[in-house]
């Protein structure tokens, strides 16, 4: 059975399920910042996934994207599948500003800025909202 990983549980807020991933919210308003985790067991390389799971992985990945190009139109999209501190096959999505805090480095170990709640139940609001018009 499926679990999500205990620190992607406390780092992130739950959006929806997706056909294969779950899509959470990571907590960090510094960064419109999407993680998807495709819901299968024992799972932390892409290419762990069959290949019909790896074309569903790209498919979210390009709905997600499209989220964040429509909502937040950034510079710069990074998509990455680091896995060094959890090992748990998730997929960072993340919307790049060219005046944002750690522009044009990497995001990993700047400074986090948490979600008020309302902040982020109101992102979460309209990324479920748009995705129930897709």
């Amino acid at each position: 059975m499926f679990k999500l990983d205990s620190k992607l549980q406390a780092d992130t807020f739950f959006i929806t399920d997706l056909k294969l991933s779950s899509l959470l919210l990571m907590n960090n308003a510094n960064y419109p910042w999407l993680i998807l985790v495709p819901r299968q067991e024992n799972v932390s390389e892409l290419t762990d996934l069959s290949f019909e799971d790896q074309i569903e992985v790209l498919k979210e990945i390009n709905l997600v994207c499209q989220i964040l190009q429509n909502f937040f139109k950034p510079y710069k999209l990074n998509i990455a599948n680091l896995g060094n501190v959890v090992r748990q096959l998730h997929i960072h999505l993340i919307a790049r500003f060219e005046n944002d805090l750690s522009f044009p480095k990497p995001v990993w170990g700047s400074d986090s800025k948490f979600y008020e709640k309302s902040e982020a139940e109101k992102l979460i609001n309209q990324i479920q909202s748009y995705l129930k018009n897709e």
